[in-house]
């Protein structure tokens, strides 16, 4: 029990400290709403997609990647977004928080705190099931974050006419491009080991250094910045609806999600870095991408950042827990 208790605090406790250290900050006044709102910018368009790139040009061979956790996880986020239209929807009857809501069931941190923390729980092998996870699960977030929105916002009529762009917002999505290209790249190597051709990307030693330099900013930057976005607001006209967001989003998610993989194991052939990677998934906040997409095109924004808020803060208390049980059971 004690070693599965340090586990957990070696796992965790380095992400949640940085997240706390980017709030004293703020509130010390060291980091300006400017600061944050570049750092915010330089995080999602360039910093995030190096790190993605990175991780996925680190698998070691496509034919290695494990099919069955990759569409377990996909699969998974799909059914969660179904079920939560049915239970949002039977929830409230106000479509603009029904948006946000959605966005809070089935939309994880993935990129910011899940990519990190599958690291930090399996190390290399971690990472690099969480970059394979992060070509398929980050497209999926954001088209699902899309048609959420769409179909649940408070400007209906606004948001039908502006579909065209916002799809080619989602194609021209930073993190999107850094995965697909990681795998492009990917591919081309495969090819080269194949025809002999001995030449690999990480053979210009300057661009990949520079490369992996940028990969290495990105946490620390990402959850410093992270943590001194954090507005704790006394919203009681939407108490009830955070209270229900927060829940469903760090206790009901991770335990259907971890659970039934835990259930189908042996089936799938899932090993450590594999429940690294869906911890990543299931059992982290709210993405901040959507608070700003809520607010973007017409559902409760308002709402939407104080779910990232809230689970941000009760997810640092449930992933300890979450990540204990998986220690004692023998998954980690």
């Amino acid at each position: 029990m004690t070693d599965a208790f340090l586990f957990a605090a070696e796992a965790v406790l380095p992400i949640v400290l940085l997240i706390v250290l980017g709030y004293v900050l703020k509130r010390r006044g060291m980091l300006t709403k400017p600061f944050l709102d570049v750092g915010n910018k330089l995080t999602f368009r360039v910093l995030l997609p190096v790190m993605l790139f990175c991780n996925v040009y680190k698998i070691d061979r496509l034919s290695d990647v494990n099919v069955a956790f990759v569409l377990y996880g996909i699969g998974a986020v799909i059914i969660l977004f179904l079920a939560a239209i049915a239970v949002c929807c039977a929830f409230t009857k106000d479509n603009a928080k029904r948006g946000s809501l959605i966005q809070s069931v089935f939309r994880s941190n993935y990129a910011i705190i899940g990519i990190p923390l599958a690291a930090s729980l399996f190390g290399d092998k971690g990472a690099a099931a969480a970059g394979v996870m992060s070509a398929f699960c980050v497209p999926t977030f954001n088209i699902l974050g899309v048609i959420t929105l769409v179909i649940f916002n408070g400007n209906e009529e606004k948001q039908k006419a502006d579909i065209k762009k916002i799809f080619l917002g989602v194609v021209k999505n930073p993190l999107i491009i850094g995965t697909v290209t990681g795998l492009a790249v990917l591919g081309i190597r495969e090819i080269f080991v194949k025809t002999g051709i001995s030449f690999r990307l990480s053979d210009v030693t300057v661009l990949f250094k520079t490369l992996e330099n940028i990969k290495s900013i990105c946490t620390p930057l990402a959850l410093i910045v992270l943590g001194g976005k954090f507005e704790f607001s006394a919203v009681s006209r939407l108490r009830r609806e955070i209270i229900f967001g927060t829940l469903v989003r760090t206790v009901a998610v991770p335990v259907i999600g971890l659970g039934t993989a835990l259930l189908l194991k042996n089936t799938m052939s899932l090993s450590g870095e594999h429940f690294a990677t869906y911890m990543g998934v299931f059992a982290t906040p709210v993405a901040v991408a959507s608070a700003i997409m809520a607010k973007e095109m017409g559902a409760d924004d308002e709402l939407a950042g104080q779910l990232v808020v809230w689970t941000s803060l009760v997810s640092t208390v449930t992933i300890f827990i979450y990540v204990t049980v998986l220690r004692i059971i023998g998954i980690f």
